[in-house]
């Protein structure tokens, strides 16, 4: 049987679809969390306006108890960054990504002249503080954890970020608790982390190719290729001819599916460089999204599945910039999302 051939338009509504992006879903946040992969959040509003584009109903305060009730963590996970995602998702994602991060972190430090036994010899120490409770990165500096090696302690023990930080009401996150304590203690094999990981990509993604998968997670593809030989997986083409991959049975939707207009904060994964395929983000639109002096991204909005502008909160308003004109049969459709999301801003 011939491979299915998807088109652009097909991948794009494939991921929309796949990051409940085509219509709010009802589940509860950690379930949404766990349909689209977890959301990257180093800036913090981040996960509430990404959660407030996927959720029916969705209040700040909801996320904020979430993490207060640790249903949900944030975490350095996948590529070195930190990651909203459920605590069932957590020592899985760890356990399939801290290997190669802690790899990669090792050659950069010693590209850059640092002393890796600086880590093993103070790591114990670190962790002793942490057993007592949840502390501040410069309350740990402080007790003499050196400033210029903070950087690399995430690779070399597994800490998670608590409340009050990290929190639309107190955005930095700066407060850390072991992630055995605060999560509970895990023992996944990296092997189990790594088709755990692959199966959330495609759950949460859509079709795509292995090295899509590995881009998103951080590791190596040669890494993830042997679990991927491993699993029953999908065969599917994209209109170009390169292979892709898919859970088995998931739907794919119409390619002429209507994309309601959404809202996106910065670092959104969909439009990142794993997911360009898609299209989602025009390519002739990435330079005003993610600059050199930008790299975070900006805020943007889509507009028929793909990106069609930015968007900024200022003095109690949502302001715009678009890229182009916006149709007239959406407009009505952008005012209305534009309010709400105002609202959701005001609290």
């Amino acid at each position: 049987m011939a491979e299915r051939v998807l088109t652009s338009q097909a991948l794009n509504r494939s991921v929309l679809d796949r990051q409940l992006l085509l219509g709010r879903s009802t589940l509860p946040i950690p379930r949404v969390l766990e349909r689209v992969a977890g959301l990257q959040t180093q800036y913090t509003p981040t996960g509430y306006v990404g959660l407030w584009s996927r959720l029916t109903g969705f209040r700040r305060s909801d996320l904020t108890r979430a993490l207060e009730t640790r249903r949900v963590v944030q975490g350095t996970l996948m590529r070195g960054t930190i990651h909203t995602v459920s605590r069932a998702d957590y020592h899985l994602f760890s356990a399939g990504t801290w290997p190669s991060t802690r790899e990669w972190w090792a050659r950069q430090s010693q590209r850059s002249g640092l002393d890796l036994s600086s880590y093993e010899s103070l790591v114990p120490q670190v962790r002793d503080w942490l057993m007592d409770g949840p502390l501040r990165r410069s309350e740990l500096i402080e007790l003499g954890f050196p400033k210029e090696l903070w950087a690399g302690l995430g690779f070399w023990l597994p800490m998670v970020r608590v409340p009050p930080s990290g929190t639309w009401e107190r955005r930095r996150a700066d407060i850390y608790a072991l992630a055995e304590t605060w999560v509970g203690p895990g023992d996944a094999s990296e092997a189990e982390g790594l088709e755990h990981l692959l199966k959330r990509y495609l759950r949460g993604f859509g079709p795509a190719s292995l090295t899509d998968a590995a881009n998103w997670a951080g590791v190596p593809v040669t890494t993830l290729q042997p679990v991927a030989e491993r699993m029953t997986l999908r065969q599917l083409r994209d209109e170009n001819g390169a292979r892709l991959i898919d859970l088995p049975r998931l739907s794919i939707p119409d390619p002429d599916t209507p994309a309601p207009v959404r809202f996106l904060g910065t670092w959104e994964a969909i439009l990142l460089a794993h997911a360009r395929r898609s299209q989602v983000l025009p390519e002739e639109y990435r330079g005003h999204v993610f600059r050199t002096r930008n790299p975070q991204s900006v805020a943007t909005f889509l507009v028929d599945g793909s990106v069609a502008g930015t968007w900024r909160f200022d003095d109690g308003l949502i302001k715009l910039e678009s890229f182009d004109t916006v149709p007239r049969s959406m407009r009505a459709e952008l005012e209305e999302e534009t309010a709400r999301l105002a609202a959701f801003h005001i609290g």
